[in-house]
């Protein structure tokens, strides 16, 4: 067994190219003939001077016997062995046939010669490539001019993202090391280089609004959606470093609390059910308000659709826009005054049991329902003796100062450091009355009072009590309230982007790259949704990383016997999935053994 080094010709442009192959000599009717084992392809980076002990380290790895001399190798030509033989050991097994019949195929090994070998996870790439049969993600991929290593690039950055959320890097690695993706599509990702995966986030993103249109139609047949509700909203997320090169980086209100760090901004528009319809990127300092018209605009709605969105989008320009367009809306009111009238609300229970009461009331076409969430208003009364303790603090500092010598006992200072305080103080400041009492000079301060006097119809005197408002007026309080609660449902989906599928951080510094970053996680997130959509139908609950973690414990491995006469037995299978993961097989209908057995006799 050795290494050619082979000039060809590609017959389409002329040009001339080496390529590399592992050969063996073999006599033939009297004649010496080479023998072509694997194509290693255009770019075999391994440096020629190894190339014997390389050939040495697979013919070892192929007869499953260790070496009495250990031969010297780097790492990164260790990994050559071991992926080349790998390709041998399926090639052959797949030649073989190996399949056992109904009596079994009994071989006599050596127990104690047992290795296990080329550990791969199975598990969570079984069902991403189930979720994508179930909408042909292939066949779009090739529908729109992939070509096939095109497709298995994307498939990897897709699935990686699923199973080992992270940058392409990270993904990358995680295809050349620790993942049997490649065995189930019969795809060599070790010999795939990170080029492909940058360049296939670019392809991707050139082709996002075909995707995600037709990616939603086939979501909408499978599970049969109505695509009456539309639901609206956006998150942002942070770069590492400057990302000088990209325009939409940009300072803004992180939701992450890393204002210290460039944003990007990510809006979504997703059906009732949790699909995503659409998203675009926007500069990290994008106005909330300014982002509704170019999000739906060509979304093609039906006619009617209900629309329902957060406060921060809910500006009356953006609701005079929906009744232009033909939207109906419901939306979180803007408005600052709190009203709640007990004696006329009803009441109901959410999914934790805990107690809403909603008041309804209409005017102008438009109802505006008030609720008052019993959990809510614990919550924000918290908030408020939290600043509030904090803002008293920082008058009684300024008072007791005022006895002592080398403090601020000047008017106009004193009420700088208030102002600053009230900035501070997330709105509980406007709740206190404050009195500064000046010397006979008046521009000293020798005393300082305050006392809480809260403003009628504040957080601080209606804590848990919110507004939304619709142009469905003929709708009962619960009907409005529980659809409504459906945005809450999409904070879900952003946590889920960002801690379950590496929506952040963002290491790219282009536009293109990091616009790929980001419909990479939201195409991941589709195939997650039809997961856990498809087990809650079957009675399985749970978050993605719980799923995950159930299904990432099953690997295929190699286990390598030395047999009496000599020879090797490679068997290469996957673990047997538990609990969790083998209801999540047998709900799915997927295979308990993917990849299959591959037998092998050396």
């Amino acid at each position: 067994m050795y290494i050619r080094r082979t000039q060809t010709r590609n017959t389409t442009t002329g040009d001339r190219y080496f390529t590399y192959r592992l050969v063996r000599s073999e006599r033939i009717g009297g004649k010496v003939k080479q023998i072509t084992l694997l194509n290693l392809g255009r770019h075999f980076e391994v440096d020629q001077d190894y190339w014997p002990r390389l050939c040495v380290r697979i013919d070892e790895l192929l007869a499953g016997q260790q070496a009495f001399v250990a031969i010297d190798l780097p790492a990164s030509v260790e990994r050559q062995a071991q992926r080349i033989s790998a390709q041998l050991l399926a090639r052959e097994a797949k030649a073989q046939d190996e399949t056992p019949e109904a009596g079994g195929d009994l071989q006599r090994v050596d127990a104690d010669s047992m290795e296990l070998v080329r550990p791969r996870r199975i598990g969570v790439e079984s069902a991403a490539l189930w979720a994508m049969q179930q909408v042909d993600f292939t066949g779009l991929l090739q529908s729109l001019g992939f070509t096939g290593p095109q497709r298995a690039a994307a498939l990897g950055s897709v699935i990686g993202r699923m199973a080992e959320p992270g940058s392409e890097l990270s993904t990358w690695q995680w295809l050349q090391a620790h993942s049997g993706l490649g065995e189930l599509l019969e795809v060599d990702y070790e010999a795939m280089n990170l080029a492909s995966l940058y360049r296939i986030s670019d392809r991707l993103h050139a082709s996002r609004e075909v995707i995600e249109s037709a990616l939603f139609e086939r979501v909408s047949n499978l599970f049969g959606l109505s695509t009456t509700v539309t639901l609206f909203d956006l998150t942002n997320t942070f770069f590492e470093g400057a990302a000088e090169g990209n325009p939409k980086a940009q300072r803004g209100r992180s939701k992450e609390k890393r204002s210290d760090s460039p944003l990007v901004t990510l809006g979504l528009v997703l059906d009732g059910s949790g699909f995503v319809r659409r998203s675009e990127v926007f500069a990290g300092n994008v106005g909330e308000g300014e982002t509704l018209a170019p999000m739906l605009a060509g979304l093609k709605a039906p006619a009617g659709a209900l629309v329902v969105m957060d406060r921060g989008i809910a500006t009356q320009e953006n609701i005079q826009w929906l009744l232009d367009q033909g939207y109906r809306y419901l939306v979180v009111s803007r408005e600052r005054q709190r009203r709640f009238d007990p004696e006329q609300a009803i009441t109901l229970e959410n999914a934790a049991g805990e107690r809403v009461h909603l008041e309804k009331q209409v005017e102008d076409n438009e109802v505006r329902l008030y609720c008052y969430s019993e959990s809510r208003a614990a919550k924000e009364k918290g908030i408020d003796e939290r600043f509030a303790k904090s803002f008293e603090e920082g008058l009684r500092k300024m008072a007791e100062g005022l006895h002592k010598k080398g403090t601020t006992k000047r008017i106009d200072k004193l009420w700088e450091r208030i102002g600053r305080l009230k900035e501070k103080s997330r709105g509980v400041g406007q709740h206190y009355q404050i009195e500064i009492k000046a010397d006979e000079t008046g521009k000293q301060a020798i005393g300082l009072h305050f006392n809480r006097q809260p403003v009628d119809g504040t957080q601080a005197t209606h804590p848990g009590v919110y507004c939304l408002r619709s142009s469905e007026t003929d709708w009962s309080e619960e009907q409005l309230w529980r659809t409504y609660i459906l945005l809450t449902d999409l904070e879900g989906v952003f946590r889920s982007l960002k801690s379950e599928l590496g929506l952040r951080p963002i290491y790219h510094h282009t536009p293109e790259r990091t616009d790929g970053h980001l419909f990479i996680t939201v195409l991941a997130y589709q195939f997650v949704q039809i997961l856990r959509r498809s087990l809650r139908d079957q009675g399985i609950k749970g978050s993605w990383a719980t799923l995950r973690q159930a299904m990432s414990s099953q690997v295929r491995v190699t286990a390598v016997f030395q047999q009496p006469e000599g020879r090797s037995l490679h068997i290469r299978k996957a673990t047997r999935p538990e609990g969790v993961h083998r209801a999540i097989c047998q709900a799915l209908k997927i295979s308990e053994q993917p990849g299959g057995i591959q037998k092998t006799n050396r």
